[in-house]
């Protein structure tokens, strides 16, 4: 998939990259225990909640050597629109209603979609390979919703996938924008803002009529809210914005194929879920495809 390179300059990215994924997939374990006390929006705002009371605590760092330039407003709503604010939504809808493992096997398709927006946006030529592993890798998503049956984590496994391929492409444009103003913004300020941002935008929310307010508080639930909060928000997003001050949104963005991975055996060894053989026959075809829509040449490999 990818080779990692033992240079200085990005060893550190790399690691930051591998742990990122590693934690954004144990997040959808923990938004399953979360939901089983909790309704999803209060669960959202709760882990919104949390990182920006760590935040707090360390302002001063927040706004050291911030240089604003006029008009990046415009930006920084738009990448905190894209997530948290619309990804957490349909992340949320995706894990009532799919497993944690297939939630995560869907984000194997973010790679193909941020090279889709790179290739519309920023202009850069993408060759014929990288199209075929693209329909390949969307093929497998639905070959791999097609297999699924309902169970007591996944009750209605093809609406919660569907859920999941909306926040994947909100995180495409998410990603595309961070790439953007990483250039002039450190890591640590713009996952600060997004968790402001995203708690001002869930608040109004878990006053609606459909949200159940907890009456309640369930130990287990309520820890992995702070973990969410505490250990996701702030360590993988602020790992990932990290390395894209290194790397290449597209090569960064790859490193998503482990999310599959490590989902599925989090899912097995935590949560007890498993797949049929037919599901692993699709999940080989996404990451297959999502490998092909790389186009890594030999001459290539350099991250």
């Amino acid at each position: 998939m990818v080779k990692i390179s033992t240079g200085k300059t990005t060893l550190l990215p790399t690691l930051g990259l591998i742990l990122a994924m590693l934690l954004w997939a144990s997040s959808f374990i923990a938004l399953k225990i979360a939901f089983r006390s909790y309704d999803p929006m209060v669960v959202i705002f709760g882990r919104m909640l949390v990182a920006s009371i760590c935040f707090l605590i360390v302002a001063k760092r927040v706004t050291r050597a911030l240089h604003y330039r006029k008009g990046d407003y415009k930006l920084l709503l738009f990448m905190c629109f894209c997530e948290p604010c619309l990804y957490f939504l349909f992340e949320a809808r995706a894990i009532v209603h799919t497993t944690a493992s297939q939630a995560g096997l869907i984000t194997a398709i973010l790679p193909v979609l941020v090279m889709i927006g790179a290739s519309q946006i920023l202009k850069e030529r993408i060759k014929g390979k990288s199209w075929l592993g693209a329909i390949i890798a969307v093929g497998g998503v639905c070959w791999l919703t097609l297999e699924s049956n309902p169970s007591a984590n996944g009750p209605n496994p093809i609406l919660g996938n569907f859920y999941e391929f909306l926040a994947m492409i909100c995180a495409a444009g998410y990603t595309i924008t961070l790439k953007y103003l990483t250039s002039r913004y450190s890591p640590f300020f713009l996952t600060a803002i997004q968790a402001f941002i995203g708690c001002i935008f869930y608040f109004p929310l878990i006053f609606l009529p459909s949200v159940h307010l907890p009456q309640a508080v369930h130990t287990t639930s309520t820890f992995a809210i702070i973990y969410l909060g505490g250990v996701i928000t702030l360590g993988a997003y602020g790992l990932y914005s990290y390395a894209l001050k290194h790397v290449p949104a597209s090569k960064a963005a790859s490193y998503v194929n482990l999310i599959p991975l490590f989902s599925v055996i989090l899912g097995w060894f935590i949560l007890g879920e498993s797949f049929t053989t037919n599901q692993y026959f699709a999940a080989a075809v996404i990451i297959g495809g999502v490998i092909l829509s790389q186009n890594l040449s030999k001459k290539g490999r350099q991250t």
